[in-house]
């Protein structure tokens, strides 16, 4: 969080705790008569009777209207106010923040974690770059959160302060009414105690041709009567309704001071602390990376350390097999000799072979000559005519 959104946290404590440290006064439930009344609520009451003009309908009509004005001021700038807000509930601010830190799992930094399907499909594993720029993400969210909370908190404690000032003007309605009531009514009790019996008396004692328009005075008067108990009736209905909404202003106030007091609380104790956490989630992750590296640098020692000692074992056993060697193999020389004395053997017996052919073909040559020599012998005679004798004996 931002120390400027930190300071001003801070300073809004002490309003804080100013509003809700606020007791608002009780109402008076029971009315009080002309006759019960203290000598200074008499005299209001006495003063409100006299605006009761029994000859005039509208006075009786607006009795106790006037006590409404400053209340129904205070109301239209309340609603005023409410029409130019454009932020949303303080709730959902809280119920967003908690949303945005428990979407950042501090799990996604285990490199030893077993993946999802998902991560497994795609190939992924937990960067911790990614991680840092999620984190960078919520921190952000964060202040900007923070900031429409601390909107909030003075929006609520501006309600709160309007809320006092309109539960006072409707306590100071409802007493006023307390007043008109003790008013009306005892201006009803004089009607039916002294004004309308003396009217009566008029009517019996006024002659007969004015006794008509007295009865019509005495009918105009008793309806005017009859209108002021109906009014005054109206105005004991609106004391109850109004005494009914005190408790429904305090109960708006209450909710609303308690919502201030948890976002304080918010931003002066938990976000810090929030933050705390995810920098000692980040800090604790660079320490085991840290870590992993110089674990892998130990491996990486060992395994090179392993494989140059395996690699020195068995060139060593290459090169000292190789020094204890002779030039010629035995076994080679071996082979060779054998090969040599076959191929030798071999020789031998091609040259017998070959001489025994060339013998069979001499005597097969010396055969073929004889024979050839025969043949031609033979034809010779038989050109001498000699061919059928020769060679018989006679």
């Amino acid at each position: 969080m931002a120390d400027t959104i930190r300071d001003k946290a801070a300073a809004t404590l002490a309003e804080v705790e100013k509003v809700t440290a606020v007791v608002l006064a009780e109402p008076g439930r029971e009315l009080v008569t002309l006759e019960a009344a203290p000598a200074p609520q008499a005299a209001e009451i006495t003063k409100r009777m006299a605006e009761i003009d029994m000859g005039n309908t509208q006075s009786i009509i607006s009795f106790g209207s006037s006590a409404q004005a400053e209340l129904q001021v205070i109301s239209q700038e309340m609603l005023a106010d409410v029409k130019n807000k454009d932020v949303g509930p303080a709730g959902d601010s809280l119920r967003s923040m908690v949303s945005t830190i428990r979407g950042f799992s501090v799990s996604e930094l285990d490199v030893r974690r077993k993946q999802s399907w998902w991560e497994k499909l795609l190939g992924r594993a937990a960067p911790f770059a990614k991680f840092v720029a999620r984190f960078e993400d919520v921190q952000g969210q964060i202040d900007k959160i923070t900031e429409t909370l601390l909107g909030h908190e003075h929006t609520l404690l501006k309600d709160i302060k309007s809320l006092d000032l309109l539960y006072d003007k409707t306590l100071n309605f409802y007493e006023e009414l307390a007043l008109y009531i003790a008013a009306g009514e005892a201006k009803l009790k004089d009607l039916d105690a002294k004004d309308i019996p003396a009217k009566e008396a008029e009517v019996k004692a006024a002659p007969e041709d004015k006794q008509v328009m007295k009865a019509q005075e005495l009918r105009d008067l008793r309806a005017a009567r009859d209108d002021l108990e109906r009014r005054v009736h109206d105005l004991k209905l609106t004391r109850q309704v109004t005494m009914q909404s005190l408790p429904s202003i305090r109960l708006v106030q209450e909710n609303d001071k308690s919502l201030v007091t948890k976002i304080n609380s918010t931003l002066v104790n938990t976000v810090p602390l929030w933050e705390t956490q995810l920098a000692q989630a980040v800090t604790i992750q660079r320490s085991r990376e840290a870590a992993e590296s110089i674990r892998a640098a130990n491996d990486l020692t060992n395994e090179l350390l392993t494989s140059n000692a395996q690699n020195l074992q068995e060139t060593n056993r290459i090169v000292r097999t190789e020094m204890e060697r002779g030039v010629f193999d035995i076994e080679a020389v071996k082979q060779a000799n054998a090969t040599l004395i076959a191929t030798i053997n071999e020789s031998l017996a091609i040259a017998d072979e070959g001489k025994a052919k060339r013998a069979a073909a001499e005597e097969e040559l010396v055969k073929m000559e004889h024979e050839l020599r025969d043949t031609l012998a033979s034809a010779k005679a038989r050109k001498d005519g000699l061919g059928d004798t020769v060679g018989v004996k006679v």
